[in-house]
C-alpha cells in the first residue's frame, strides 16, 4: 500500500532531526525514515574513547542547548546519543525505525521513495543518510595480499582489542590521531600520514572550524577570495586526550608506505614494518545510492547542489554530507542553519 506525505526525509540522525524541527516550525507534514533500530544515527556506532571538538553548549541541533556532561568539557559519543534521543522525543519527531531506503524516483508530480517497508509518495524528499556507512579505503598496492587485520574507522573499538600487537594507523585527520592517541602505550604503535600532522592551535576546536566554513562559503557566495575555510587552520583538533599523547612524545607521524606487503607495510626506499593489523582512517564518501534512478550524481560522486537543493531536481534537498551542502553541514553546530533554509524552500515549493 503506497503511502503519503507532504515530505520524506532518509535519515534520522542529527541532520535528519534538524530538518525534521524545522519543517514542524513551519506546519509542514512530514515523515522521517530512518535504517536504525534505535536514536542517535552513526554516533551509537563510534569507538569508546570518541570525543566532540567542542563543548557542549556549542554542539547543539537548532532549538535545544545540549546539556554538560559531568566531568567532560567535550561529550563523548553516548552523551551524543542520549542528546539525539531526547531531541527527537521532546519535539515529538515522526521517526519510523528499521525503514532502509533503497531507491527514490520520479513519478509524476511526486518523488516515489521505495522502501523495505513498503514506498511513500512525497512531494519532496530530504535525503540526511550522511557517510557513515561509506567508509573509504584507497587502493594501495598489495593491501589484498596483506594476511593481517585490516578494518576502517567505524570497525574499531578500544585500545583493548590491540593489546601488545603492532598497529599501524593511517590518517593524519581527527579520526586518525583520535585512533593513535588511543593506541599509544597499549600497542606498538605506526602512526602514518600523508603529510606531516598539523595540529590547530590548542585553544582551537569545533566553534572556530565552524566560524572559518561560515566564512568561506560567504566569500565564495560573493565571489571574493577563497579563505581556504577550515583546512587553513589545520587538520587536527587537539582534544584533550591527543594532546596528551602529543606532548608525551606518543604521537611521531610516518610519511606513508608505498605498498603493502603479506605482513606488513613496505616504503618505497625499501624499509619495511610488520603489522599485526592496519586502522584506515581514510575517510568516507556520501550514502547516495538510492538516487542511482534519478541520475543526479557527477564529479566526485556529488550531486550538484544550489544550497541544499539538487540543481536537476528542485523537489530534493541534501543535508549533512559535507561543505557542498552548507557551511559545515557535517557537524552538530553547523547542520541547523542549511536544515533552516531547506524547510524554507521547501515550503515555498509546496507553496507554488
Amino acid at each position: 500500500m503506497m503511502q503519503r506525505a507532504e515530505v520524506v526525509v532518509i535519515g534520522g540522525g542529527q541532520s535528519g532531526l534538524a530538518a525534521g524541527y524545522h519543517l514542524r516550525r513551519l506546519g509542514i507534514e512530514f515523515v522521517v525514515l530512518d535504517a536504525q533500530a534505535t536514536p542517535g544515527g552513526a554516533w551509537q556506532h563510534t569507538w569508546d574513547s570518541l570525543r566532540l571538538f567542542s563543548p557542549a553548549a556549542y554542539s547543539s541541533l537548532p532549538g535545544r542547548l545540549m546539556p554538560l556532561q559531568p566531568g567532560q568539557a567535550y561529550p563523548d559519543a553516548g552523551h551524543v546519543v542520549e542528546y539525539l534521543a531526547d531531541y527527537e522525543k521532546r519535539y515529538e519527531l515522526p521517526v519510523q525505525r528499521g525503514v532502509w531506503v533503497d531507491a527514490v524516483h520520479r513519478d509524476g508530480a511526486f518523488l516515489r521513495v521505495e522502501t523495505d517497508c513498503g514506498d511513500w509518495q512525497a512531494r519532496a524528499v530530504v535525503s540526511a543518510t550522511g557517510t557513515w556507512t561509506r567508509p573509504f579505503v584507497p587502493a594501495v598496492p598489495g593491501r589484498r595480499e596483506y594476511t593481517g587485520r585490516q578494518l576502517h574507522t567505524v570497525q574499531y573499538g578500544s585500545p583493548a582489542d590491540f593489546t601488545g600487537q603492532r598497529v599501524i594507523v593511517v590518517g593524519g585527520g581527527n579520526s586518525g590521531a583520535q585512533i593513535a592517541a588511543d593506541l599509544a602505550g597499549t600497542a606498538e604503535l605506526t602512526w602514518v600520514t600523508q603529510r606531516p600532522p598539523r595540529y590547530l592551535a590548542d585553544d582551537i576546536d569545533g566553534r572556530a572550524l565552524f566560524d572559518a566554513a561560515t566564512a568561506r562559503r560567504r566569500a565564495l557566495d560573493t565571489g571574493r577570495t577563497d579563505t581556504g575555510g577550515v583546512a587553513s587552520l589545520g587538520d587536527i583538533v587537539a582534544v584533550p586526550p591527543v594532546r596528551v599523547a602529543r606532548d608525551a612524545g606518543l604521537l611521531s607521524a610516518t610519511p606513508m608506505f608505498s605498498s603493502l606487503t603479506p605482513t606488513g607495510v613496505k616504503w618505497a626506499d625499501g624499509t619495511r614494518a610488520e603489522a599485526d593489523a592496519i586502522i584506515w582512517c581514510t575517510g568516507f564518501r556520501p550514502a547516495l545510492a538510492h538516487f542511482a534512478s534519478l541520475r543526479l550524481r557527477g564529479r566526485r560522486g556529488r550531486i550538484a547542489t544550489d544550497g541544499t537543493r539538487a540543481v536537476d531536481e528542485p523537489r530534493l534537498h541534501l543535508l549533512g554530507y559535507g561543505d557542498w551542502t552548507g557551511p559545515a553541514s557535517a557537524t552538530l553546530i553547523g547542520v541547523g542553519r542549511p536544515a533552516r533554509d531547506a524547510a524554507r524552500e521547501i515550503a515555498e515549493l509546496l507553496r507554488a
